[in-house]
């Protein structure tokens, strides 16, 4: 009885001088890293890049020119900065672009044309992560030529306004792509002709689509 004792008692006391060491031999347990959310686009700094689209134009002339719709495509650029306030989906930046037109139309009277067009606006947006909407105005300025039949032809810088907005989205890092919709009002403008002066009001609807290169924030 006391030899069955005895060897229980050397039993249990090696088995707590093994367990240790035998703890000590299996691999360590690591908690897995924590998830981390990839960070949130930011809007902020320059860009640069290219558009193309058309104008639908309207020009309303008088002292008996007929009205013409000089449409046509429009290809430039475009440039800006963009500014997104920390924490928070509001943008607010200014762009500004210049672009050829091929917008003409004749009649039996008249011919008017736009030549060139640009505008320099400011923007306001809302970011939803890398897509943002914005609306967009300021000032535009382009070329409007006018021909009347026998009495010459005549053109001026016209200085107007350009309201907007569009849809622009971070297709990659450093890239950027968007589509937009603007109302122009070129105004009015004194066309000096032989014997005379014609006024004639242009408006433009127009579309476009562009690409740029956007700028690391600064």
């Amino acid at each position: 009885m006391l030899r069955i004792a005895l060897l229980a008692a050397v039993s249990t006391a090696a088995a707590a001088v093994a367990a240790p060491a035998f703890a000590a031999d299996l691999p360590a347990y690591e908690p897995a890293p924590a998830y981390a959310a990839p960070a949130a686009s930011s809007w902020t700094g320059g860009y640069v890049g290219a558009q193309a689209g058309y104008g639908w134009n309207h020009a309303k002339n008088r002292s008996g020119v007929s009205n013409t719709s000089p449409n046509g495509a429009v290809v430039g650029g475009y440039a800006g900065y963009d500014y997104q306030f920390d924490g928070s989906p509001v943008v607010v930046g200014i762009d500004t672009d210049l672009n050829y037109n091929t917008a003409s139309d004749r009649n039996h009277t008249g011919k008017n044309e736009l030549n060139w067009s640009g505008a320099t606006r400011g923007k306001l947006g809302y970011a939803m992560d890398r897509v943002m909407v914005y609306g967009a105005g300021g000032v535009a300025y382009g070329d409007h030529k006018l021909k009347v039949s026998g009495a010459g032809s005549d053109s001026k810088t016209a200085v107007g306004y350009t309201v907007g907005g569009g849809v622009e989205a971070l297709v990659a890092d450093n890239v950027t792509v968007r589509g937009e919709y603007r109302y122009t009002n070129y105004g009015t403008d004194k066309m000096k002709l032989d014997g005379g002066s014609v006024k004639s009001d242009l408006t433009e609807n127009r579309v476009t689509a562009g690409v740029a290169y956007k700028f690391s924030g600064f």
